[in-house]
């Protein structure tokens, strides 16, 4: 690839208000006999498209996914309000369908190699690359896009939220069951999400000039084509201003959705504000260890400062972050949303957690996937 075709595949920075807030949900669709996975987002678009259902509505890798997508946001309950509409018309025309729609990381117990690509020629393509990769990429997870003021910004600004990136993925932890297994993790989905060659963090570069350097580099190897083939932790979104946060699970519910929107919009307006620390490379020696944490002990793993080297809980640097961001959350009128996460943290109880306790008690998995697409509702 010519340098002048690498510039044009990455595009320029747009301009977008900063920390303005877009969220994007990908959500299973079962069915409601034995709620096993159910390959129908092509039949759910289509009865969406006759309902005439508002918001960004699409397909995902598998046809048995569907995701749903906000617009541009001012604050947590723009966010909660759109959720909720795109929600109610989604569970809708779902129930037209007899088919049900729940949260989750993961399905509990579908069968990977059941899955079906959907029909369009980028899904295929991945398929044709990635082989059963692909089929196994029927995982469900959230994204928050957080605008920025320019594009030196959002490399600073994405090397400084990835000194939270447990935070993100214990608050989100919806996956503990694969294939019919309890994983022993709270967010087992990123083990599939790791799998991908192109996953983990993004090169520490803090210029724009930089990061087109090595996109350039990257897309002269050809190895790379755009920018939606890399699956990194946090990536720029140069078409829309903003940066990326991919590591969530999709929780149970759009309040938590909504929740841990807010939660990262608070910890972006304090980097930019307070610019607390400066991201150094040597930030990332602990990160996938704390990532890991975050995955396998939840809000009860142990969480190393990148920058003092202390040992703690991430539950406990949930704790001390969120007495940090208080004036950020007034001004940004996330308080409810920050109390909402405390809450989740002092109790101890994930949506993982929850998952667990529905199937200590009802003993069978589709029962719990049942109580899944009622908790969505």
């Amino acid at each position: 690839m010519s340098a002048s075709d690498a510039a044009n595949a990455l595009g320029c920075f747009a301009q977008s208000r900063p920390l303005t807030l877009g969220v994007e949900l990908e959500l299973q669709i079962v069915n409601t006999h034995d709620y096993d996975l159910a390959p129908c987002a092509e039949d759910l678009l289509r009865v969406i498209k006759q309902q005439g259902v508002a918001g960004d509505i699409k397909p995902e890798i598998t046809a048995s996914m569907i995701e749903i997508a906000t617009g541009i946001c001012a604050d947590h309950s723009q966010v909660l309000a759109e959720l909720g509409t795109l929600r109610d018309g989604l569970v809708a025309a779902a129930r037209k369908l007899n088919v049900g729609l729940c949260g989750g990381g993961t399905h509990a117990f579908q069968d990977w190699s059941e899955r079906r690509i959907f029909d369009t020629p980028r899904f295929h393509q991945i398929s044709e690359l990635y082989g059963y990769l692909a089929k196994q990429f029927t995982v469900f997870g959230q994204h928050v896009h957080i605008g920025c003021p320019g594009p030196d910004e959002a490399l600073v600004l994405l090397h400084g939220l990835s000194r939270y990136i447990p935070h993100f993925i214990a608050l989100s932890a919806s996956s503990p069951f694969v294939q019919g297994h309890d994983t022993g993790f709270h967010s087992a989905r990123l083990n599939s999400v790791f799998a991908f060659p192109l996953s983990g963090r993004a090169p520490f570069v803090l210029t724009w000039d930089e990061f087109s350097t090595f996109f350039a580099k990257m897309a002269d190897t050809r190895v790379v084509a755009s920018m939606k083939d890399f699956y990194w932790d946090i990536r720029p979104k140069p078409e829309y201003g903003t940066i990326e946060v991919r590591v969530m699970d999709t929780p149970l519910s759009i309040e938590r959705a909504a929740m841990l929107a807010a939660y990262i919009q608070c910890v972006a307006r304090y980097l930019m504000i307070e610019k607390p620390f400066r991201p150094a490379e040597d930030d990332y020696l602990v990160y996938t260890f704390n990532r890991f944490q975050a995955c396998r002990f939840g809000l009860e793993g142990t969480f190393v400062d990148p920058k003092s080297g202390e040992h703690r809980t991430v539950r406990d640097d949930i704790l001390a972050t969120l007495a940090a961001l208080e004036t950020h959350a007034m001004e940004l009128k996330a308080e409810q949303a920050c109390r909402e996460a405390r809450q989740v943290a002092e109790s101890g109880e994930n949506d993982a957690t929850w998952l667990r306790r529905v199937l200590e008690h009802e003993g069978q998995l589709p029962e719990m996937v049942r109580q899944q697409c009622l908790r969505w509702r």
